[in-house]
């Protein structure tokens, strides 16, 4: 068997793909099936791509994406099945998976763990956003073989179109996120993980950490792709790099992912929670879609709707150690049942069959 993965992101670069994609390839190799990865963005031009300024660069990196996806037209029916991470191209409509699909004949499979049905257009994405062609997803849907989507509101949303859609929850590698928090440390810090699009969502919770400065002493870590706009003197940013991401994540005594009660947030995956409690690291999250199911409340950490419930959550994980102790063993008893690596593998493995 000959599998083609068709992927956004150079390798290693993005969560997404690192690890609804990337991990379990040597799953697939173990079992006989070969493969070949095909990133739409070279790493140069990934390494721009967020950042302000070389309009000329990112359009000829562009040129670039499109043109190999051209070349690859030629090459489809060596492949038995064709595994394509959100979308093959980035903008415009989805002819890559219509030429697969229906000229071709290949299997695909779809996989997506963010409602990329929806625009969400920020202050970067706002011009490429007009050329997104949303409403492709649906059709793609369609035209799968099957879908693999990353929590239940996207699931269902592929049945819509596909009764083949799998829930395949994104899932933590524990063989890597091998050591549980030791919460007896002489500062308690609470932080966060994740990427510049998600950084605005910390502006949710900055009254509550305001606050929670007022009474007590602790510190804030950011670990990301860039700073946070946040006015905090506990702040602390640490710049996110995948070779050290695990030695940062067991800085944290607390993780916290806020969210806003939109129809997108509710795509999210739980991913940054996942991370905490597979450390031993207590969850405190807002009550948003997959956080609901990922995070049972008061047992492995706190959902919460409003700031009281933040103030409350947090204020009470500050000032018991036994709890977040306990806490963070439950978590990561829980990630090791649910949301693990070893026990998905074979609903990876069943896409293709």
């Amino acid at each position: 068997m000959n599998v083609l993965f068709i992927v956004p992101y150079p390798v290693g670069r993005a969560a997404s793909q690192r690890f609804r994609v990337e991990q379990f390839l040597p799953y697939l190799q173990a079992t006989g099936i070969s493969y070949k990865l095909v990133p739409f963005w070279s790493r140069d031009t990934f390494a721009i791509l967020y950042k302000g300024g070389n309009i000329l660069r990112k359009i000829a990196g562009t040129l670039q994406g499109f043109l190999q996806r051209v070349a690859l037209v030629l090459q489809l029916q060596q492949y038995d099945y064709i595994f394509i991470h959100r979308e093959a191209t980035p903008v415009g409509p989805p002819w890559f998976e219509w030429l697969a699909a229906k000229v071709f004949k290949v299997k695909l499979i779809f996989d997506f763990d963010d409602a990329i049905w929806l625009e969400n257009t920020s202050a970067e994405n706002q011009k490429a956003s007009t050329y997104k062609q949303h409403h492709k997803i649906a059709k793609v849907c369609t035209w799968g073989y099957k879908i693999s989507a990353g929590n239940r509101y996207l699931q269902e949303y592929a049945q819509q179109f596909n009764e083949q859609s799998v829930y395949l929850p994104t899932t933590i590698n524990l063989a890597k996120y091998n050591r549980l928090k030791n919460q007896e440390t002489e500062r308690v810090v609470i932080g966060w993980i994740g990427s510049h699009s998600t950084l605005p969502y910390l502006k949710l919770i900055e009254p509550v950490l305001q606050q929670l400065e007022q009474q007590y002493t602790f510190d804030f870590v950011v670990i990301a792709d860039r700073e946070p706009d946040l006015t905090l003197k506990s702040l602390k940013f640490v710049r996110w790099r995948e070779e050290v991401e695990v030695e940062n994540l067991l800085q944290l005594n607390i993780g916290v992912m806020p969210l806003p009660e939109t129809e997108w947030a509710k795509g999210k995956c739980a991913f940054k929670a996942l991370q905490y409690m597979a450390l031993g690291i207590p969850a405190v999250v807002s009550a948003v879609g997959a956080n609901i199911a990922a995070v049972p409340h008061g047992n492995v950490g706190y959902t919460c709707t409003t700031e009281r419930d933040w103030y409350k959550s947090l204020e009470r994980l500050l000032l018991n150690i036994e709890l977040r102790s306990r806490m963070g063993a439950d978590g990561r008893e829980w990630v090791a049942e649910k949301y693990s690596l070893t026990t998905h593998q074979h609903t990876f493995l069943n896409l293709f069959n």
